[in-house]
């Protein structure tokens, strides 16, 4: 099967891991996943460790939590598929960090229309929900939704997850 780039959207729990996880095996492809969740407390292990559990074997993981543009030029080729999860802790991990949200959204996009190989990425559509009640929190929404447009027009093919089921949206 042949991938190019791919953004998977949907909220939590929707069933965005799963659907990218089955894209990308069943490519045929060599699968590399890149994970960018950070372990800061026991339930984030646990989630983390669940993750890997679902993945069978012949996965190669890598841990990203900050520079995924060098890791996508590194390692996109071919024979390779990329299975970036997720954007939105990637995002967390960008704005937790003070790192210019602008200048890593264009990295990241200029790294996937430059990759060598498919890329899938995951990210949770986070504006459909209430305004938060703080900064930080609609900073977060914001950066969020921003990236997530970047990346939408930036890749072949876009789907939505909403109980399980996907929506081709591009």
């Amino acid at each position: 099967m042949t991938l190019t780039s791919l953004l998977v959207l949907g909220g939590a729990r929707s069933g965005k891991s799963r659907y990218a996880q089955s894209r990308a095996e069943e490519s045929g492809l060599r699968r590399i996943f890149i994970a960018t969740a950070q372990p800061y407390d026991g339930e984030m292990r646990d989630r983390i460790a669940r993750h890997q559990a679902d993945r069978e074997d012949g996965w190669e993981t890598i841990e990203a939590p900050i520079d995924l543009a060098s890791i996508i030029h590194a390692h996109a080729a071919p024979d390779t598929v990329l299975l970036i999860d997720c954007l939105t802790l990637w995002t967390s991990n960008l704005i937790l960090a003070d790192r210019d949200m602008e200048a890593a959204t264009g990295e990241l996009t200029d790294a996937l229309r430059r990759a060598a190989g498919s890329v899938i990425l995951v990210a949770n559509e986070v504006g459909l929900g209430i305004v938060p009640d703080n900064a930080l929190a609609r900073r977060f929404r914001d950066a969020a939704g921003i990236l997530n447009q970047q990346v939408a027009a930036s890749v072949a093919e876009v789907q939505f997850l909403a109980a399980g089921l996907p929506m081709r949206f591009k």
